[in-house]
């Protein structure tokens, strides 16, 4: 895969990415948060499956046994469904740049579970100056202070960061799984499970959908967050993810926040303040912290097998 075209791929996921929060924010103006979320993922289910059912055999395009199974629910209950029903339920009062720069924390806080649940992970001192370093990035953004824990806007941001975290144990709970399905046939199935599931959790919380406005505006930031920011980022994430690898594509987190940012500035007035910038950037230095860990052993890794392979050269 030549550079331009990673660029390409990187870009648009970061775009659509980005647009989520700031579609998210526009729509909840008109529609209550998780009947919100969950009619995002009854169409991003529609066309995720549509697109599966074209790609791939139907041999390989379901679960086929428990590994598959328990990888299908750790996506549609943990990394789809909770946490966007955090997302969205914490957007009612945080901005569209805010939550971005709270989200992308998810890969930050994998290691600390993964420590816990993979066996072959473990969190070095390298690693837990990283998460650290994360930590104190959200506590800027969300301008934590123990004597105020209970403040209303605390507690919002705080939902969002909830969503970030049960985000990164899912993601953790999938390689556990050691699954052998293909990231897109995963996620078409883990869809109808998000969408039960808040679908269900909208009706528990009272939620109606005689409240819904069904005007223009509610109409495109559905259609955005079920189509675009739903079924095609998921393609061309995991495809960027299949490309380059899980270290250099989880990139794009540290994309979408100014995406979100810029999107929610211009399109809906919205202001970021210096503490804010101050956190994301402390944010970002956590996760180059841990992230260069990964880039070295791969680094020596391909060092390692050039080596090898010219060796075997000379000796032909």
């Amino acid at each position: 895969m030549d550079a331009s075209r990673r660029l390409t791929l990187f870009a648009l996921v970061s775009l659509l990415l980005g647009g989520t929060f700031v579609a998210a924010k526009a729509g909840l103006d008109y529609f209550p948060p998780l009947l919100f979320v969950a009619l995002r993922f009854d169409i991003a289910a529609v066309v995720l499956f549509a697109y599966v059912a074209v790609t791939t055999s139907g041999r390989v395009a379901r679960p086929t046994s428990v590994r598959d199974a328990v990888a299908v629910l750790a996506t549609g209950v943990f990394v789809i469904g909770l946490a966007n029903a955090f997302l969205f339920v914490g957007q009612q009062h945080v901005s569209s740049g805010i939550a971005a720069i709270v989200f992308s924390l998810n890969p930050i806080l994998t290691p600390v579970f993964a420590v816990w649940l993979l066996a072959d992970e473990r969190l070095s001192v390298r690693g837990a100056v990283g998460l650290a370093i994360g930590l104190v990035g959200v506590a800027l953004v969300v301008q934590f202070d123990p004597a105020n824990l209970l403040d209303g806007d605390v507690l919002w941001k705080g939902v969002v960061f909830a969503g970030a975290v049960v985000g990164a144990l899912g993601t953790v709970l999938i390689r556990w799984a050691d699954s052998d399905l293909s990231s897109s046939v995963r996620t078409a199935w883990a869809l109808p499970v998000s969408a039960l599931l808040t679908h269900a959790l909208s009706v528990v919380s009272g939620e109606s959908a005689a409240s819904v406005v069904w005007a223009l505006e509610a109409l495109v930031a559905l259609g955005y967050v079920g189509v675009f920011a739903g079924a095609l980022a998921y393609i061309v994430y995991f495809g960027l993810l299949d490309e380059v690898g899980p270290i250099r594509g989880n990139l794009v987190f540290y994309a979408v926040p100014i995406v979100a940012t810029l999107g929610g500035w211009v399109l809906l007035g919205e202001s970021i303040s210096t503490p804010t910038l101050v956190g994301f950037a402390t944010i970002f230095a956590g996760f180059a912290v841990l992230a260069s860990e990964s880039l070295v052993a791969e680094t020596a890794k391909w060092y390692g097998a050039v080596a090898a392979r010219m060796a075997s050269l000379e000796l032909g």
